[in-house]
């Protein structure tokens, strides 16, 4: 047995900020942010927090499997802005939707947090642990942005995104996880200080960092190679793959990917436009959105991959 998306879910706050509202706040305007990312808009949490925006993505996500949460056997929430150090935020969700009977934990991979926690569960269905899983990526990302960034802040948004993985016959084909910690500095959230009575310093954690062109280099190399390696693993043909569902972190990146794969753009849906850079949120919110545009049919193989802080990556080549 396989795990089997069988279905999904996603939240993003109401409050719009479009990049002419950026402009009020920064030297930028909507051309250079377009120009350079594909984005317009992106939404901002006004109140609510990572672990309430992942509870409502994945109360929608178990509504859209007919499932009720007691039937979970296990929770990830895969985040890098969990609102508390501990308790975890899946424990949070797990109390939120009645999940009395789940095992709780967080995942800390950035963006390609969802897909490894799509690897985790999908290995504990394979091995008979269990049967039904939840995996959410949610991010409260503007609360880590030096708003004065505008080579940064710009990029990032906040949003939930879950699926409903089941035991089943067919489903998640073939998983991959990989990571480079020697380039981790390249994007990076780091504490300020070790505060403590010893020292007499408040501990702080401090903004996000990237070094958007070695991101860049990075992720036009990694994307294809990922893909090209789920294939080969998996003996599947690159011409059967129906979608490809990446990150949302860069039009460029994701054009990139495309040409270097030698597909058609046509077969990359994305919504950067709308909610920028998501992060471990950002592919579940996209594979929910086709999903009930009605995109998704069964039977279809999809790809889906992604990349971020670590530097990680993972993908998986799911039959629908």
């Amino acid at each position: 047995m396989v795990g089997r998306i069988v279905g999904t879910g996603s939240y993003v706050p109401e409050h719009v900020v479009t990049n002419d509202d950026l402009s009020k706040i920064m030297d930028t305007n909507d051309e250079w942010i377009r120009d350079r990312s594909g984005i317009a808009e992106r939404r901002i949490s006004m109140d609510e927090g990572t672990s309430q925006m992942a509870a409502k993505a994945a109360g929608k996500a178990l509504e859209d499997a007919g499932m009720s949460a007691d039937e979970l056997d296990i929770i990830i929430l895969a985040t890098s802005t969990q609102d508390n150090l501990f308790p975890a935020g899946a424990c949070e969700v797990q109390e939120m939707l009645g999940a009395v009977n789940a095992a709780a934990f967080d995942l800390s991979a950035a963006c390609s947090g969802f897909l490894f926690g799509i690897s985790i569960v999908n290995a504990f269905i394979q091995a008979g642990i269990y049967q039904n899983g939840l995996v959410i990526g949610a991010e409260t990302l503007s609360k880590v942005m030096d708003w004065s960034d505008r080579s940064t802040c710009v990029l990032f948004a906040d949003g939930a995104g879950a699926a409903v993985l089941k035991a089943d016959e067919t489903g998640i084909r073939h998983t991959l996880m990989g990571a480079d910690g020697k380039k981790g500095s390249v994007l990076s959230c780091v504490g300020r200080t070790n505060g403590n009575f010893l020292n007499g310093r408040t501990p702080e954690f401090g903004y996000t960092y990237m070094d958007g062109r070695e991101v860049f280099k990075f992720a036009v190399k990694k994307i294809p190679e990922c893909v090209d390696e789920i294939l080969e693993e998996s003996g599947e043909s690159i011409d059967e793959v129906r979608w490809f569902v990446l990150h949302q972190a860069n039009r460029r990146i994701i054009e990139a990917a495309a040409r270097r794969l030698k597909q058609p753009i046509e077969k990359f849906p994305m919504n950067i436009e709308t909610y920028g850079n998501t992060s471990s949120a950002s592919i579940p919110i996209l594979l929910d959105e086709i999903n009930h545009k009605g995109m998704l049919k069964r039977g279809d193989k999809i790809i889906i991959a992604g990349f971020g802080a670590g530097l990680t990556w993972g993908a998986a080549l799911v039959e629908w």
